[in-house]
């Protein structure tokens, strides 16, 4: 929390000031660059410094959407005490591409703090890390499920940061879910900064999601809101639930795959979530639920291979 200058890459943002700042990565080979936009917004009043990013998996559309949707609404244009950093879109090439990672394969999530001299990848994380989270207390990150897999609207956060956790409560996701750290990813390079991290997941790739996208934009609301930067943000209308274990349900055969239980649906012990068939119509094998609990992500994959994750369960 702070009433100084925030400054991106040279461009400096006083109190009551808004700006837009192109953080330059790299370039293509046909020479055109590649560029982060980013839009700063800071109120008369210190207070804290929130990141709200979409995009960090080129793909993943609905954050995208959101970010996109909170500066078309002008959410931001009003705070009431400290600053918020927006970037609707951080892996460009990826979006270009239709695709999460970058041209060598690399995944952006998985090459932070980055390097200035190192692959696409590890230069968008770079940027990130050292244009923008010196200046960042929270941040809001904003996904979707990969690979034709959709997740239920939820909210990630670590285990044992307190504020990640009250935010997370605040954004008020359907269901909140207390992951660990990732190797390289960027909530674990942000909560080595002290900055507090949550994690946003709903909806499929390259797919916008209206129901989604409708309760991202509510909870970065109800998120500012708690945080004393905005006065009004939506009431929720539905129960939180709350996880500490979840687990994948892999297939044991490869064929054609039909969910007959999809997120968001409680399931018992035994109950059949889907089958997979073969091509042939030899075969047929049940997916039954292993134990009781929440499908928090299923695979819209029509067709699957052995250990295809199909259900993602969480625990009570």
């Amino acid at each position: 929390m702070e009433d100084r200058t925030l400054v991106i890459d040279r461009v400096s943002v006083g109190l009551g000031e808004s700006e837009q700042v192109k953080l330059n990565v790299s370039r293509l080979p046909s020479g055109d660059p590649v560029s982060i936009q980013s839009y700063v917004f800071r109120s008369n009043q210190p207070g804290p410094t929130v990141l709200i990013m979409g995009g960090l998996h080129g793909d993943e559309i609905n954050g995208i959407q959101i970010v996109r949707k909170i500066l078309e609404d002008k959410v931001l244009n009003t705070l009431i005490s400290g600053s918020v950093i927006a970037i609707p879109l951080l892996n460009v090439f990826g979006f270009i591409n239709y695709s999460r990672d970058v041209p060598d394969g690399k995944d952006v999530n998985r090459s932070f703090p980055g390097s200035s001299t190192g692959s696409l990848a590890s230069r968008t994380a770079s940027v990130l890390t050292k244009k923008v989270l010196p200046n960042v207390d929270v941040a809001i990150d904003l996904h979707t499920g990969g690979a034709e897999r959709y997740n239920y609207p939820q909210i990630r956060y670590t285990k044992k940061d307190e504020k990640a956790k009250k935010l997370a409560e605040a954004f008020g996701a359907p269901y909140m879910i207390e992951k660990p750290w990732i190797t390289k990813s960027f909530r674990k390079t942000a909560n080595q900064m002290d900055i507090s991290v949550i994690v946003y997941e709903a909806g499929e790739s390259v797919r916008l999601d209206g129901y989604a996208i409708e309760l991202g934009v509510a909870g970065i609301k109800r998120s500012l809101k708690s945080l004393g930067m905005i006065s009004e943000a939506p009431k929720m209308n539905h129960e939180i639930r709350s996880f500490t274990s979840t687990g994948w349900i892999r297939s044991s055969e490869a064929g054609l795959f039909t969910w007959t239980k999809q997120s968001g649906s409680f399931v018992s012990k035994g109950e059949q979530l889907g089958v997979v068939h073969s091509p042939h119509g030899d075969r047929t094998k049940r997916i039954l639920a292993p134990k009781s609990g929440y499908i928090i992500g299923h695979n819209n994959a029509s067709v699957v291979h052995n250990g295809d994750a199909l259900f993602n369960i969480a625990y009570p």
